[in-house]
C-alpha cells in the first residue's frame, strides 16, 4: 500500500501513523492480556505494600493457571466499580475459614503466615466458619486490623475470575523495588 504512495513526504507520514497504530494495539494487548499497573492505596497490606507502592500485576498468570492461596491480588470491589482491592489469598475453594481466639484458622489449622502477628480485633460481619465456595477465594490484607476484605459481606469471597491478575514486582517507589510476596 505505501508504494503506491508517490510523494515521499506522505509516504514518511503514512509510515509513522501504521507505526504509531501498531504500537497503540501492542500496548493495549498487553495491558488487557499481559500486564498491568496498580497503585496502593491504605494501610491494608502493612507490612507488604505500603501506600503509594506501585506494583505490576501480572494477568498474564490467570491465563495459563489459577490464583492460589499466599498470591496477592487486585480485583474490583462490588460496591465500588471502577476501583480495586490488593488483597493475599489465604483460602482457596472448599477450604474451611474460622475465625477463633483472634486467630484465624484454614481447614481447623491456625493461618500461618510471617507478616501478620497482630490478634484479630476486628471480626467483620460475616458468620464463622465459611466454607469457600467454588470458584471463590477468601483474601485478607497483611494488616489484618485495618483491612476491608472478606471478613465483610460488602466484599465477601472473591471470585477467581474477578481478579485482575497476581502483584509480581514493586516499581515504586525506587529504594523499595523488587518482587512482591
Amino acid at each position: 500500500m505505501l508504494n503506491r504512495i508517490q510523494n515521499p513526504i506522505l509516504r514518511e507520514i503514512a509510515d509513522w501513523l501504521i507505526s504509531l497504530g501498531f504500537a497503540v494495539l501492542l500496548f493495549f494487548v498487553i495491558r488487557e492480556f499481559i500486564f498491568r499497573t496498580a497503585h496502593v492505596d491504605g494501610s491494608s497490606m502493612l507490612p507488604t505494600l505500603e501506600h503509594g507502592d506501585m506494583v505490576v500485576l501480572n494477568r498474564f498468570a490467570y491465563v495459563i493457571g489459577n490464583p492460589r492461596v499466599g498470591d496477592i491480588v487486585a480485583f474490583p470491589p462490588a460496591e465500588k466499580p471502577g476501583e480495586f482491592y490488593i488483597k493475599r489469598i489465604v483460602a482457596a475453594p472448599g477450604d474451611v475459614v474460622d475465625l477463633r481466639d483472634g486467630l484465624f484458622w484454614v481447614n481447623d489449622e491456625v493461618l500461618d503466615d510471617d507478616f501478620s502477628y497482630d490478634l484479630i480485633i476486628s471480626r467483620g460481619d460475616v458468620s464463622f466458619p465459611i466454607e469457600v465456595e467454588y470458584g471463590r477465594f477468601f483474601v485478607l490484607g497483611d494488616n489484618r486490623n485495618g483491612s476491608q476484605d472478606s471478613r465483610f459481606v460488602s466484599v465477601g469471597t472473591v471470585p477467581g475470575d474477578d481478579m485482575l491478575g497476581r502483584a509480581t514486582v514493586r516499581f515504586w517507589p525506587p529504594g523499595r523495588v523488587g518482587m512482591v510476596d
